[in-house]
């Protein structure tokens, strides 16, 4: 294994002083590390650190990225379209989730894991594999052969197996230390599963679907409903698949439950749910200022006012519920109609998580299929 000192220190030594990423669990101890060191950016998405560290590298510094496989797709464009066009010098190190063997790992990794590195193979991008099995000299020896690719004015990708690297020893990291504020996760809020319990009969009348990580879990820990969607991987596009269906299903009120970090990856969807304007349409936003489900690294929310954002973006309302009667009252007006409504529930980080993921019961055709047939029975009356 190598060790988080081994990881940032051979970093620093080769005179990498910019790293912009999304974290994954499995560099939860590096990034822990690099943002107490002032090196680490939280980007919205996998492809804006990468365009992040291409502008730091052409401003004449050495940058990286960190990043997970599943959000492969959100790098290929300025993968393609910036550094491999423009002749930018970037080190990617990228989790490899669902590989070597897809059945060790959650569904929603199958497909990326098995694909990872035929997609680099056919867009042209080097790449090296680091082994669970590695050790700090093994990591040196491919850093060496990345150097090579650099030199040359490529972006090159470091894949990283699960187990090859230290993960932080807990929610403050290995030495207990947290980031300094004002980028430390929330402290201080209402329980996420708290407020789920006080909407649940709100939810019944509803086609409900709930971001990746954690509140997936809790909606069904609470619940047990077969009829939601709970979106496993695919983050932040919880509300774009629910604008979706309140487009389509203008008859069936549509409760999007989402996170700050997934809100934030793909902000632009707010202004699409604000010009499509469907009235059915419920966007829950819990903001607890963190990645929870990777480890607890800090998202850039405490700079960003969403109900602002959402008003700005069309929304018909957008308000701030910091109690559990609030966001009662709140969801129960929005799911009057007028929409579309936007409601941000302050809420705690509560670290790991007690509940399992809703495919632990159920697989992910019999989500689809569940959610379906409860469309269904709404578009035909019989609810």
């Amino acid at each position: 294994m190598i060790s988080n000192d081994d990881f940032c220190t051979a970093l620093a030594d080769r005179g990498f002083d910019f790293v912009a990423g999304v974290p994954c669990s499995y560099f939860s101890g590096p990034i822990e590390r690099l943002t107490r060191d002032g090196v680490y950016l939280p980007a919205a998405n996998e492809g804006a650190a990468l365009a992040a560290a291409a502008g730091a590298a052409v401003a004449g510094h050495r940058a990286a990225v960190i990043a997970q496989n599943s959000g492969l797709g959100n790098l290929v464009n300025p993968l393609a379209s910036l550094t491999a066009t423009y002749g930018i010098p970037v080190l990617v190190f990228m989790s490899l989730r669902g590989w070597p063997d897809p059945s060790q790992d959650e569904p929603q990794h199958e497909v990326m894991g098995l694909s990872t590195h035929r997609l680099l193979d056919a867009i042209d991008v080097p790449h090296l594999t680091v082994p669970a099995t590695a050790t700090a000299a093994d990591f040196a020896d491919v850093l060496d052969r990345a150097e090579a690719e650099l030199a040359a004015g490529r972006t090159v990708f470091v894949l990283t197996q699960k187990g090859a690297i230290e993960k932080a020893a807990g929610a403050g990291g290995k030495d207990g230390e947290k980031a300094a504020e004002p980028t430390a996760p929330r402290e201080h809020g209402l329980g996420r599963v708290e407020v789920l319990r006080a909407i649940e009969h709100l939810l019944e009348g509803a086609a409900v679907v709930s971001t990746t990580g954690y509140t997936s879990r809790e909606l069904f820990g609470v619940t047990g409903s077969k009829s939601h969607f709970y979106m496993q991987g695919s983050m932040g596009h919880a509300a774009a698949f629910g604008l979706g269906v309140a487009l389509r299903e203008p008859g069936t009120p549509v409760v999007v439950l989402d996170g700050d970090g997934a809100a934030l990856m793909h902000l632009g969807t707010l202004s699409s749910v604000g010009a499509a304007a469907p009235d059915n349409y419920v966007h829950v936003i819990f903001d607890n200022g963190s990645y929870e489900s990777t480890g607890g690294q800090a998202t850039t929310s405490h700079t960003t006012r969403f109900d602002t954002v959402g008003e700005g973006a069309g929304y018909a309302s957008a308000r701030v519920c910091d109690s559990v009667e609030e966001v009662t009252e709140a969801l129960t007006a929005a799911l009057g109609g007028g929409g579309p409504h936007l409601i941000v529930v302050p809420v705690a980080q509560a670290g790991a998580s007690a509940f399992s993921r809703a495919t632990a019961a159920m697989t992910t055709t019999d989500i689809r299929e569940g959610f379906a047939a409860r469309l269904r029975v709404e578009h035909t009356g019989g609810g």
